[in-house]
């Protein structure tokens, strides 16, 4: 009996472990998110150095959990919403409208694929 305990036990602490994981991520993401949204919504009142400050903070935000998000997802995604927020800036810094928001759609997007990489599916499993 105490053969299959210590495989049992270690599968069912891996299995915490990425829940606890997913939940971290999709708290994350959702907090970007809500930055990012802020951040639009400013520069829709045309307010381009709010928008540009918000979207400043949230890239702060971010780069700190740069190390994690390294350990955990694939360093292409983390690494194009990375290059997608200095863009976003770029546009922001010369109130670039149309681009921002198309650059802006294409970062929030991609912070919902890194929560999708993480979220248990049998997409994910197989």
């Amino acid at each position: 009996m105490k053969s299959w305990l210590t495989p049992v036990l270690l599968l069912a602490a891996i299995l915490a472990a990425s829940a606890l994981n997913c939940r971290a991520m999709e708290r994350d993401v959702s907090r970007w998110q809500s930055q990012l949204e802020t951040a639009e919504t400013e520069a829709d009142a045309d307010n381009w150095r709010s928008a540009a400050e918000l979207l400043s903070q949230s890239y702060s935000d971010w780069s700190s959990r740069q190390t994690y998000l390294h350990i955990i997802a694939e360093h292409n995604a983390v690494d194009s919403a990375d290059a997608m927020y200095r863009r976003c800036a770029a546009f922001a810094a010369t109130e670039e409208p149309s681009e921002f928001r198309a650059e802006l759609a294409g970062l929030q997007h991609q912070l919902g694929l890194l929560v999708e990489m993480e979220r248990f599916s049998i997409k994910n499993i197989l």
